[in-house]
């Protein structure tokens, strides 16, 4: 079992950035492919970003496309997400999450963490 536990969340002002992490508990983390999901209130969760295993592949919204960067460190157990050039409307729940292969689909992880809230104010 996995255990995730996101961080860095925060306020900030429109055009912004910051920098999200997300920590696994499992020593296997170099096996699993990571994603980052947001979920505004009154609105589904969607997909933000997703990297495999070895980083080899990456997927973004295209919301957050050119803005965002997903990366991670397996010798950390880690994943971030920078975020750049924030918007209002990225304003939501960030959560990060696990699967056996690079997946963009939330229904295809296994593993999720708490969530990490980001606010962006104009």
């Amino acid at each position: 079992q996995v255990q995730l536990v996101e961080s860095g969340g925060g306020l900030v002002q429109a055009g912004g950035s910051l920098r999200l992490s997300c920590a696994a508990s499992e020593g296997t983390f170099r096996n699993y492919g990571m994603g980052w999901f947001r979920q505004a209130p009154g609105k589904e969760r969607e997909f933000v970003a997703a990297i495999s295993w070895n980083a080899g592949s990456t997927s973004y919204a295209d919301s957050v496309k050119g803005r965002f960067t997903i990366s991670r460190d397996n010798a950390k157990n880690t994943v971030y997400l920078q975020m750049n050039s924030l918007k209002p409307e990225d304003t939501a729940v960030y959560y990060c999450a696990a699967a056996y292969s690079f997946q963009v689909l939330p229904g295809r992880y296994d593993y999720w963490g708490q969530g990490t809230q980001v606010t962006v104010s104009s």
